[in-house]
């Protein structure tokens, strides 16, 4: 199986490093910066000789850079190429990208961007969703539609329960505390803000989480319409919770 590792970056976002102990190769999705990552890296033994990137926000690629001066593969989005000036090979929906021998689908999910791109690891039950899914929530709709981001949720509904979701930020906490007004009959959400609030007091993580967890207490991933997920989201833009 794969080995990933969760690397804080900035104020609350996630880089992961990849790596597979059969090749010994190493890649990290979306790198914000590039310092924190290659000492994890290092601190490993590993070495990245690829960069995986969801789309073109600055706090996702702002270490790529570093990497491709180092000798590492930039891939990312072939639609979002003019806003990644360091982006190498582009990539789209259905294309299949590897690490040693373990294939990764590339998914096109659009709506936090346009060009936004997801890597799913069918077979490590593992899927890199950038800032489209999150834990208890999803991406703001800076340049597409709720139908979009509607689409992306049915896509992530249709996975497996045990599919671990590794995304780009730690929002947790104000998500769940939106998602119990979202669906206030919904005792699973409940149950979850408690878990997550301890979890934060603790000043643990919640990242990664699973797709039934999600499917349980996602007020997004859970809406039964487009038209829902848009009116959710712009309820969820407003909250100050």
């Amino acid at each position: 199986m794969l080995e990933i590792v969760r690397v804080p970056v900035l104020s609350d976002n996630y880089s992961w490093l990849v790596h597979d102990p059969d090749s010994g190769e190493t890649m990290v999705v979306d790198p914000g910066e590039a310092a924190p990552v290659e000492a994890a890296a290092a601190e490993r033994g590993w070495t990245v000789g690829a960069v995986w990137l969801t789309h073109w926000h600055p706090d996702h690629i702002g270490g790529a850079d570093a990497f491709r001066a180092q000798g590492a593969r930039v891939l990312g989005p072939e639609a979002e190429r003019a806003k990644i000036p360091m982006l190498g090979d582009g990539v789209g929906e259905g294309d299949v990208l590897r690490l040693g021998a373990h294939p990764a689908q590339v998914l096109t999910v659009p709506g936090h961007t346009q060009g936004h791109i997801a890597f799913h690891f069918a077979g490590d039950a593992a899927i890199f969703t950038g800032d489209t899914l999150f834990a208890m929530g999803c991406g703001r709709l800076f340049e597409g539609t709720p139908a979009d981001m509607f689409g992306n949720m049915q896509r992530y509904a249709a996975l497996p329960d045990e599919t671990q979701v590794f995304c780009g930020h730690e929002y947790t906490l104000s998500n769940a505390r939106y998602a119990v007004v979202a669906e206030p009959g919904n005792a699973a959400t409940a149950d979850r803000l408690a878990e997550v609030e301890a979890m934060r007091a603790r000043g643990e993580p919640t990242i990664p989480t699973t797709i039934g967890a999600e499917r349980a207490t996602n007020p997004f991933l859970r809406a039964s319409s487009a038209e829902e997920l848009g009116q959710r989201r712009a309820a969820k833009d407003a909250f100050k919770g």
